[in-house]
């Protein structure tokens, strides 16, 4: 009898909390109709198929090197990849371990027509992701175009109104201009550190304050009033790099979009502090 794992996942454009169940019922039924044994089952949730930063994929990919089966078996071949060279990376290894890949709803087989299929419903899955992200922009931009919020949590001192604009969190506003005045005046990150913890203020992650959080806040133009969107490069392996910053004509920057925390001249302090 042929031994299978199992592998499912949803990703942030699909959050059904049925859907991973669904998927592995789809599954055990397709190994009692063809006399499979399901022996291991990897699951990812809320992790999007174009990027390989899926720890659930990642074990599987890792097992299949060990003779515990010889199939994994998908409800689609989306849920695998919807990358294509990632699809036939992992596929490489898969098969280079004696393992093969099976779709419950794309019976495909070793014809040269089965090839062409498998290619094209790739392409396809590859297309619907990346033109989802691309639609996902656009209603960002229309968003941001108003100075409303686009999700994530905002930045201290800030909270999210009903209709998605920013307004001021007035307590957590006297930490942001402690901050700024403190360096203004010439105080450095340790002493401004030093006098948050005693304050008992926290980061709006209700961690305390670093050197880091301290340095992303005095770059924060919207203390000043400066409404800022799509300025930190795209992730790569499902990772933003925050220090890197787009190129101008592609950053939304609106002057008095925000509501002001900071004034000019305390804003220029930390400048040529």
């Amino acid at each position: 009898m042929t031994k299978a794992a199992a592998y499912a996942r949803y990703s942030s454009d699909n959050q059904r909390e049925e859907s991973i169940e669904a998927q592995i019922r789809a599954i055990r039924e397709y190994c009692q109709k063809n006399d499979i044994q399901l022996v291991k089952i990897y699951t990812d949730e809320a992790r999007s198929a174009i990027t390989d930063d899926r720890p659930g994929f990642l074990k599987m990919i890792e097992d299949s090197s060990l003779g515990l089966f010889s199939a994994v078996i998908v409800h689609k071949l989306d849920r695998f990849s919807r990358d294509r060279y990632d699809s036939a990376f992992y596929k490489r290894q898969l098969k280079k371990n004696g393992v093969r890949l099976i779709s419950v709803l794309e019976p495909l087989d070793d014809s040269p027509e089965s090839v062409i299929l498998e290619s094209v419903l790739e392409g396809m899955a590859e297309y619907y992701s990346r033109n989802l992200a691309r639609e996902v922009m656009k209603g960002m931009r229309e968003t941001a175009l108003q100075c409303k919020h686009t999700g994530g949590k905002p930045p201290l001192g800030y909270n999210v109104a009903p209709d998605g604009t920013y307004v001021i969190n007035e307590q957590e506003a006297k930490a942001v201009r402690m901050i700024f005045e403190m360096y203004a005046a010439g105080k450095g990150y340790s002493e401004i550190i030093n006098k948050l913890n005693q304050e008992g203020y926290k980061t709006q992650t209700g961690r305390p304050f670093g050197k880091n959080s301290i340095h992303d806040i005095l770059k924060n133009e919207k203390y000043r009033g400066v409404y800022i969107f799509n300025r930190t490069e795209r992730k790569i392996n499902g990772k933003r790099n925050h220090h890197k910053s787009k190129s101008e004509d592609e950053i939304i920057r609106i002057e008095g979009g925000m509501p002001r925390i900071i004034d000019d001249e305390t804003w220029e302090g930390c400048r040529s502090g």
